[in-house]
């Protein structure tokens, strides 16, 4: 199966370079997106740009792929599973939560110059980042990739109830499936909650699997798209 892998914010397609050759052979076409205004210089990129990249995967696809949405990405996973109902055969979440109709897609920290560096590491203290020595953290750093305005500020449109019907695992890294459960609910995160299909599988990492556990999350990427 075409397992098609966005990383979330600061990241673009070589963030899964340690996944892509485990999840090959285990048998998938991983297919890593890079992203418009991930590297390009394109700081005038919107979320609309970027959702039209991930379609334009799903359509190039070899059948109906498994799309994979790690942290705010996971709400282009489901913009794509919501624009291509019948074209996704299973979406997968890492360590995020799909935002709802009418939210904004990632407007967390400060916008310089029209875009949001990576604001360092003190927000991500603790679980997120526990697991990340100093090496990996200054990589990180220092590879990070500004966040369009545009894309950081897009306001999330859902319009198929379809997408509901596709079925969505929920890989959970720095919190538990107990905690996650917790928080999907119809005022946490409504778009989960009323999945009809919904499974969460556990993964003993901080937020960024595919730097810590590639290995590990390769393995779990396969089996949600054997299964």
């Amino acid at each position: 199966m075409d397992i098609l892998l966005i990383a979330g914010l600061w990241l673009d397609g070589s963030a899964w370079d340690e996944v892509v050759p485990e999840l090959t052979a285990l048998g998938h076409r991983p297919v890593p997106l890079t992203l418009p205004g991930q590297g390009d210089g394109r700081t005038s990129a919107t979320l609309d740009d970027q959702l039209e990249a991930v379609l334009a995967a799903v359509d190039a696809a070899s059948g109906k792929p498994l799309v994979v949405g790690h942290s705010a990405a996971s709400t282009l996973a489901w913009l794509a599973a919501d624009a291509r109902p019948g074209k996704v055969a299973k979406v997968a979440l890492i360590g995020g939560f799909p935002a709802a109709d009418g939210e904004t897609y990632a407007d967390f920290f400060t916008i310089e110059n029209g875009a949001m560096p990576f604001p360092g590491w003190a927000p991500f203290e603790g679980p997120d980042s526990a697991d990340l020595d100093q090496q990996a953290r200054d990589r990180f750093a220092s590879a990070a990739v500004r966040v369009p305005e545009g894309v950081a500020k897009g306001v999330v449109r859902l319009t198929d109830e379809r997408r509901l019907d596709i079925p969505v695992v929920l890989v959970c890294p720095e919190f538990t499936p107990a905690q996650a459960k917790e928080c999907i609910t119809p005022r946490g995160c409504p778009e989960l909650a009323r999945a009809a299909h919904l499974t969460y599988v556990d993964l003993d990492s901080g937020h960024w699997p595919m730097a810590t556990r590639p290995r590990a999350l390769a393995r779990l990427l396969a089996e949600a798209a054997d299964s």
